[in-house]
């Protein structure tokens, strides 16, 4: 009798034991914060006002330069590497590009024509290189191979940005939207390990993005975490650094194309003031 009571003790620890760390699974790791995040999952952009043809008397289109390396813009670079939730801008593209949420277009017109697929993409940005190496069991013969080098989002150091300035007579108001984003990397001479140009990688077009972009956020130096801003807020807010390398004219042409050093800054800065002050010409004080 005294067997049998020891044996249903016995088997009822053993089972508290599993359920204490079956529990315990179930539980997940510890929560990294005094709150959980929860209202970011639900964040939804804000839809553009309505806009008819008939209400838009001027446009002007302007592509613009972010350089990520400008203070004012590092957030958009930093983490190099993801850390939990908060991940770098090129990376959330990228990400957003693997799950299907974002389509790229072709980097060789930035009027979205030619979309790319995540594998067309990344046999387009992974870079392969033939060398010789010495084999493990003879090192005095040498044998070819070929290395592929992984696309790393921290190579981007600059953003194209294509928009739109518009005035909308209904509302009396100038606004802009932006059209399109595209990633630019430096291409590096493995030789002398300089500067040969710059590389566009791949356009995606901004209003189909917003929803990935509303629920990521941007670090914010004032208030830490509790005052992070979604990456959509930031750029319908234009709360970044950038300059025009470019304006619609009837050649089709790049500032560089025509001016170089001093002389392109100023053009750059003629082509933005010529923005503010067609703004503020439509009003008589």
């Amino acid at each position: 009798m005294k067997n049998a009571f020891f044996l249903v003790l016995f088997s009822a620890c053993l089972w508290g034991l599993n359920l204490t760390s079956y529990s315990q699974v179930l539980e997940g790791p510890p929560r990294d914060g005094v709150y959980d995040k929860t209202a970011i999952t639900q964040v939804q952009p804000i839809p553009y006002p309505y806009l008819r043809e008939a209400d838009v008397v001027w446009t002007r289109r302007i592509w613009r330069v972010l350089d990520l390396r400008e203070k004012m813009n590092q957030t958009f670079y930093f983490p190099e590497k993801p850390q939990n939730n908060w991940r770098s801008f090129v990376q959330i593209i990228m990400d957003g590009l693997k799950e299907g949420t974002v389509t790229a277009y072709s980097s060789e017109s930035d009027q979205f024509l030619v979309p790319l697929t995540y594998k067309e993409l990344l046999d387009k940005l992974e870079s392969a290189d033939s060398v010789k190496l010495p084999r493990p069991d003879n090192p005095d013969i040498m044998f070819d191979t070929v290395i592929k080098s992984e696309f790393d989002p921290s190579n981007v150091k600059k953003l194209k940005i294509k928009e739109d300035f518009y005035f909308d007579r209904q509302r009396s108001l100038v606004e802009v939207r932006i059209l399109g984003i595209c990633p630019v990397v430096d291409e590096i001479d493995k030789n002398t390990g300089e500067k040969r140009f710059e590389k566009n990688l791949f356009w995606i077009y901004f209003p189909e993005c917003r929803n990935l972009f509303a629920k990521n956020e941007m670090f914010n130096l004032k208030n830490g975490s509790a005052g992070r801003m979604t990456y959509d807020d930031v750029f319908m807010k234009r709360m970044f650094s950038s300059y025009i390398y470019k304006e619609e004219n009837v050649y089709d042409r790049s500032i560089n194309e025509y001016a170089t050093g001093v002389d392109a800054l100023l053009e750059s800065e003629k082509a933005k003031n010529d923005l503010y002050e067609f703004e503020s010409n439509l009003w008589e004080y």
